[in-house]
């Protein structure tokens, strides 16, 4: 299944937002993802499958001004 995370084609087999994330080495803090224009909270992203074409954003906070 493929997917575009931040603007990137993934290659997945199976649809689950976690193993996206693991894949890209997405850090467990200061991490908003969202899923087809639409913020998944944190608690659900194990929950979450994604469907082939998903566009998945994954913005990391910055410190800083």
């Amino acid at each position: 299944m493929k997917v575009t995370a931040n603007g990137q084609v993934h290659e997945l087999r199976e649809g689950a937002l976690t193993e996206l994330l693991d894949a890209l080495g997405t850090p467990e803090r200061g991490v908003a993802v969202a899923v087809d224009g639409r913020v998944v909270a944190r608690g659900q992203w194990s929950e979450t499958v994604l469907s082939e074409g998903a566009k998945v954003e994954i913005l990391t906070a910055v410190q800083g001004g």
